[in-house]
């Protein structure tokens, strides 16, 4: 089994080829291709490699799927005996996308 544990947006996924994953907003058109070069962890069959903090000869091969909005969270602030309340709501972007494949860079 390969996977990889890869940083996007300030986050970290852990990613296996094949499947597909929701990611924050990548500015690509789908059906483009994306290459992800921070990879922190790859675990290829038995071989086990760390990154310090990336590991710099591997990339992961992505297609972007589509863009679309998450679920409304609504944010409510509220100061008691001040007469002061606020509600907003909130729709995060994403983006899916296919992994494709796990490759070293020559």
């Amino acid at each position: 089994m390969i996977y990889a544990i890869l940083e996007t947006n300030g986050k970290q996924i852990w990613v296996t080829p094949g499947k597909f994953y929701d990611l924050d907003k990548i500015h690509a058109n789908p059906g483009d291709y994306i290459k992800l070069e921070k990879i922190l962890f790859l675990r290829n069959q038995q071989e086990i490699t760390v990154g310090k903090p990336c590991i710099n000869k591997i990339y992961v091969k992505g297609k972007v799927l589509k863009h679309f909005k998450g679920r409304k969270i609504t944010v409510f602030k509220m100061k008691p005996k001040k007469n002061m309340y606020s509600k907003n709501g909130h729709r995060q972007e994403f983006s899916r996308v296919f992994i494709e494949s796990i490759n070293t860079k020559n």
